[in-house]
C-alpha cells in the first residue's frame, strides 16, 4: 500500500510540475513597458514624419462617384461563386450560435462605394455590411487593385458592425467561433464584390456638391462596459452629395453597436443600419452607413428582435432628414488626407490579468494580418479618422472636443481593413469585462498609443500643434 501510495504521489507531482512548466514556458507577463520607449513607437513616428512630408492639400471643384453591390448570400444546394451561392453561411459576430448556417434572408446587404476626386486627388470611402471589414479580404482586394493605380492608401473601409451578417472569413479558432468555420469560396466572393463596388465608384466620377455636419442623438447609445459613470458619443456626423446631373448619396456615422439583434436571430440582416439606409433611401439613391467609435458603447431603443432596429434606424434616418433640411452643398472644397502604416505590440491572447498566452501559441488560435492602418480623410472642415478595430467612444469624445476648439468636427469609424480588437482606455485593461478581457490583445497601453497617433495624425492635416 505505501509503494502504491508513493507511486500516486510521484505521479502527481510530476504532472504538477509538468503544468508548471507548461503555464511558464506556454505564457508569458502581461508587459506594462511605456509604449514611448517601445521600437515600434519609435519606428511608427518615423513613418508619420514621412507621411506628413508627402501629404498635400487641395483645393478645387468636387467629383464624386457612388456604387451599391449586393453581398446577401444564396442558400443553394450547388456552390457558385460567381453569384453568391453556397451551401452553408454561418453569420458572424456571436460566438453562442456555434457557427451554425443562417436560415434565411431577413433583409438584403452590401458593400457601398463613394469615391471622391478634388484636383489631382481621388480617394474611395468603403461601407459594408459586415461585422468587420476581413483583413483577409482588405489585403487580396489591395492585390488586385493595384494593377488599377488604387492604392491601400487611398480608401478608407468601414463596416456597419452587424452581428447577423455574412461569416465564413475568419481563419484560426478564434476566427472560427466568431465568424464560423472559414470558407475560401465566400472569401473570394468577398473580394470579388468589394473590388467591383471600388472600381464602379470610381467609374462613376462626376462633377457634385458636397456638404458635411454632426448633431447629437443622445437617446439611442448607452455606455456599455461602465454604464453611466462613463462618458459616450453621442454623435452623428454626416456626408451629403449630389452629382450636378445625376445621383445623390447620404453617408453617415454612429456610435451604438449594431446588436439590437441577438444571436438567436439566424437570418441575415443589416440590423439598425440596413433600416437607417432603407428609410434614408427614400430620398437618396444611396445611403452607406459606417460603425463610428463603437468600442464600449451599444445600442438602446424600444421593442424588441426586428421591431426594436426598424425602430432605431428609422428614428435615426428621421433625425437626419431633419438636420438636412436647408443644407448648402458646396461644389469646391479642400481635401487632403494621410494613411499611417502602424507597428504595434506583440500580440498576444489575455490568460489572467498578469499573464497572456505565449505568442506562438496566440498566434496559431488566431492568426494575425500585420498590415495595420490608421488614416485620416480631411474634407473641408470635417476630419474622418478611420482606425483598426471596434474604437472607444470615449477616446473618439476626447478628440471631437479637442478639434472643436480649432474649429473642426470629427468622426472616427471602426474596421478600417484590419483588425486589432478593442482599443479602450488603459485605466479600463484590468476590468474582468469583455472589452479589455478577451478583446484587449495588445497590453494596457494600446489604447494611448493609438490615440496619440490619430492625435499626431490630426495635427497634421490641420496644423494644430495641441490637438
Amino acid at each position: 500500500m505505501k509503494r502504491l501510495f508513493k507511486i500516486v504521489g510521484i505521479v502527481l507531482l510530476s504532472l504538477l510540475v509538468l503544468l508548471l512548466l507548461v503555464f511558464f514556458l506556454g505564457t508569458s507577463r502581461v508587459d506594462t513597458t511605456p509604449y514611448f520607449e517601445e521600437a515600434y513607437y519609435k519606428n511608427t513616428m518615423k513613418r508619420l514624419d514621412s507621411a506628413r512630408a508627402a501629404m498635400t492639400e487641395t483645393s478645387a471643384p468636387v467629383f464624386a462617384g457612388f456604387s451599391k453591390v449586393s453581398i446577401t448570400p444564396r442558400l443553394s444546394d450547388e456552390v457558385d461563386v460567381a453569384t453568391g451561392s453556397f451551401k452553408s453561411v454561418p453569420l458572424a459576430g456571436y460566438g453562442g450560435r456555434a457557427g451554425k448556417s443562417a436560415t434565411g434572408i431577413h433583409d438584403s446587404v452590401f458593400v457601398m462605394a463613394t469615391a471622391l476626386r478634388i484636383g489631382e486627388q481621388t480617394v474611395v470611402l468603403v461601407a459594408s455590411d459586415l461585422l468587420i471589414m476581413p483583413p483577409n479580404v482588405v489585403d487580396s482586394v489591395t492585390a488586385m487593385l493595384r494593377s488599377k493605380g488604387i492604392s491601400r492608401e487611398q480608401v478608407f473601409y468601414s463596416a456597419t458592425h452587424t452581428h447577423s451578417s455574412v461569416g465564413a472569413w475568419g481563419p484560426g479558432y478564434v476566427g472560427e467561433i466568431f465568424a464560423g468555420k472559414e470558407d475560401h469560396d465566400i472569401i473570394r466572393w468577398l473580394v470579388q464584390q468589394t473590388a467591383k463596388s471600388i472600381e464602379i465608384a470610381i467609374a462613376d466620377l462626376k462633377p457634385a456638391k458636397i456638404a458635411t455636419g454632426t448633431f447629437s442623438v443622445a437617446k439611442y447609445t448607452r455606455n456599455r462596459l461602465i454604464g453611466k459613470t462613463g462618458t459616450k458619443n453621442n454623435d452623428f456626423t454626416y456626408i451629403a452629395l449630389e452629382q450636378v446631373e445625376g445621383k445623390k448619396a447620404i453617408l453617415g456615422s454612429y456610435s451604438a453597436h449594431a446588436t439590437v439583434l441577438s444571436e438567436e436571430n439566424f437570418e441575415v440582416s443589416g440590423d439598425y443600419p440596413g433600416y437607417w439606409a432603407r428609410k434614408m433611401e427614400l430620398s437618396f439613391d444611396y445611403a452607406m452607413f459606417f460603425a463610428a467609435s463603437v468600442g464600449s458603447q451599444g445600442p438602446t431603443g424600444d421593442g424588441t428582435g426586428f421591431e426594436r432596429a426598424k425602430n432605431v434606424g428609422e428614428a435615426l434616418a428621421d433625425s437626419l432628414t431633419a438636420r438636412l433640411s436647408g443644407v448648402e452643398l458646396k461644389d469646391n472644397i479642400n481635401l487632403s488626407y494621410l494613411s499611417l502604416k502602424m507597428d504595434i505590440p506583440t500580440f498576444k491572447i489575455r490568460l489572467t490579468t498578469k499573464r497572456d498566452l505565449a505568442p506562438a501559441l496566440s498566434k496559431r488560435l488566431l492568426p494575425f494580418s500585420n498590415n495595420v492602418y490608421l488614416q485620416g480623410l480631411k474634407i473641408g472642415d470635417l476630419l474622418w479618422v478611420t482606425t483598426p478595430c471596434d474604437f472607444s467612444g470615449e477616446f473618439a469624445l476626447q478628440l471631437k472636443n479637442s478639434l472643436a476648439s480649432y474649429g473642426y468636427h470629427a468622426n472616427v469609424t471602426s474596421f478600417n481593413g484590419s483588425y486589432v480588437g478593442y482599443i479602450v482606455p488603459g485605466r479600463y485593461f484590468y476590468l474582468d469585462e469583455y472589452e479589455p478581457r478577451i478583446m484587449g490583445w495588445f497590453g494596457p497601453n494600446m489604447g494611448e498609443y493609438t490615440f496619440e497617433m490619430i492625435r499626431h495624425l490630426c495635427r497634421a492635416m490641420t496644423g494644430g500643434d495641441n490637438i
